[in-house]
C-alpha cells in the first residue's frame, strides 16, 4: 500500500531540486542529501544581531534584520563567530512548497555537540525551525556559539531539514506495535507517553575509571567546524568518570556530553526526533541535534548497539542525574517512501554504532 503522507526520503528530495520547488545558489554537495534530510549551507554573510527575535506574522526577516543589525561579517573567507553573540545567516537554500508540504529543521548532530545554538527562520515565522505548508521564500540561520568560538564560511553546514506531506506522527499504540516488531529502544519494557518513547541516561560508565561523558571547558580556542580530527580533545573538553557513584550533579549553564543507556534503532521506513526539552523529566535541554536518519542503529546498516549521545545543559539551578533517569523522549514518523539509502550505509556517516563519542571535530583518543 502506497503511503500519502509522511516524511519525504532522498530520491523525493531531488526531484523538489528538480522541479524548482528547492532552490539553491550553487550546485548541490555531493552528500547533502540524507536519507530523509537535506543539510542547509550558510551563505557568504552573517549579520550580528543586538538579540534574537521572531519576524511575526506581519514582518520579513529582512525588515527586522534593517533595525537590528550590528554589523555585518563576510564569510567568503571564513570569519571567526563569538561565544555569547547572535547572528543571522541568510542560506543558500530557499523554498517554494507544495500547499500540502510543511517542513522542520534541526541542528546537524556535529552541531549539537560542539554545543552551537541554531534555529532556522522564515518571513513571517511565529516559530522558529517550523516552516509552514506552501512556503515561498528564503530561509535564514540563528547561530549562537554557547561554550567554543567556532569558524565558519560559506558553505558551512550547521542545520538540516525535513519535509513532510501531512501528518506522519506514530501514535502511542503504534510505538508499542513497532517496537514488539522492530525493538525502537534496547529495552524489555519500553516507556511510551506523550507521544515519544523513553530514553534514560548512562552514567555507569566505559573502561576502568568508568567515563561518563565529558564537560565544555571555557576560554578554549577557536573550532573550525569544517574540520575533521583536528582538534585535541583535552583542549576543549574534562573528562567525566563515575567512580561507582553512577550520578552526575548538573552545573547551571555547563554544557555535557553524555549518553543513553539504551542502544536506539530507526527501521528503515521511519524517521525519529528526539524532543528537545521535557519539563516533566527535569529542568535541563537535551539533545539540541534531533533528527535521527532511517536506518540509524540498525544490523543491517552496521549500526547494531547504536546509542543516541546527548548534549545535556542545566537550566537555572543544579540538578542531580541518576543511572538509569529518564531524560528525553524519541518520537518516530513514517516515511513516505523507503530512502535508497540508509544512515550509515555507504553515506559517511560520522555516529553509526557510536556509543559516548564526541564530535567528529576532535582527534581520537
Amino acid at each position: 500500500m502506497t503511503r500519502t503522507t509522511g516524511i519525504l526520503a532522498d530520491r523525493a528530495i531531488r526531484a523538489l531540486f528538480a522541479s524548482r520547488r528547492l532552490k539553491s545558489e550553487a550546485a548541490l554537495d555531493h552528500d547533502q542529501i540524507q536519507p530523509a534530510s537535506l543539510d542547509l549551507r550558510l551563505g557568504s554573510k552573517a549579520l550580528r544581531v543586538r538579540a534574537s527575535f521572531m519576524p511575526g506574522p506581519n514582518h520579513k526577516v529582512a525588515d527586522k534584520l534593517e533595525r537590528l543589525t550590528l554589523h555585518e561579517i563576510d564569510l567568503s573567507q571564513g570569519a571567526v563567530l563569538e561565544t555569547g553573540c547572535v547572528y543571522i545567516v541568510p542560506l543558500m537554500e530557499s523554498l517554494d512548497l507544495l500547499p500540502e508540504m510543511s517542513a522542520s529543521a534541526n541542528p546537524k548532530s556535529s552541531t549539537g555537540r560542539l554545543d552551537i545554538f541554531t534555529r532556522v527562520m522564515t518571513d513571517y515565522a511565529q516559530e522558529f525551525d517550523k516552516i509552514p505548508a506552501g512556503y515561498n521564500g528564503p530561509l535564514y540561520l540563528e547561530i549562537s556559539p554557547r561554550t567554543f568560538p567556532v569558524v565558519v564560511r560559506r558553505g558551512t553546514r550547521l542545520s538540516q531539514i525535513r519535509f513532510r506531506i501531512g501528518h506522519s506522527l506514530l501514535s502511542e499504540n503504534d510505538l508499542f506495535a513497532l517496537h514488539a516488531s522492530e525493538t525502537l529502544v534496547a529495552s524489555e519494557t519500553p516507556n511510551v507517553s506523550g507521544g515519544g518513547i523513553a530514553l534514560s541516561i548512562d552514567l555507569k560508565g566505559t573502561g576502568p575509571q568508568g567515563l561518563i561523558g565529558y564537560r565544555g571547558k571555557h576560554h578554549t580556542a577557536v573550532i573550525d567546524v569544517d574540520r575533521k580530527a583536528a582538534h585535541d580533545v583535552l583542549d576543549f573538553w574534562e573528562p567525566l568518570y563515575s567512580r561507582g557513584r553512577d550520578e552526575l550533579i548538573l552545573d547551571p549553564d555547563e554544557f555535557y556530553i553524555l549518553v543513553s543507556r539504551e542502544a536506539v534503532h530507526v527501521p528503515p521506513l521511519y524517521a525519529a526526533e528526539m524532543t528537545p526539552y521535557d519539563p516533566l523529566v527535569g529542568e535541563f535541554r537535551v539533545h539540541y541535534a534531533g533528527f535521527f536518519d532511517p536506518g540509524f542503529g540498525h544490523v543491517e546498516a552496521g549500526g547494531a548497539g547504536s546509542r543516541a549521545v546527548l548534549e545535556v545543559r542545566s537550566h537555572e539551578v543544579p540538578f542531580i542525574l541518576e543511572h538509569g533517569q529518564i531524560i528525553g523522549r524519541l518520537v518516530y514518523e513514517h516515511m513516505l517512501e523507503p530512502p535508497e539509502g540508509l544512515y550509515g550505509q555507504g553515506l559517511g556517516s560520522n555516529y553509526q554504532a557510536q556509543g559516548l563519542k564526541l564530535s567528529k571535530h576532535f582527534k581520537a583518543e
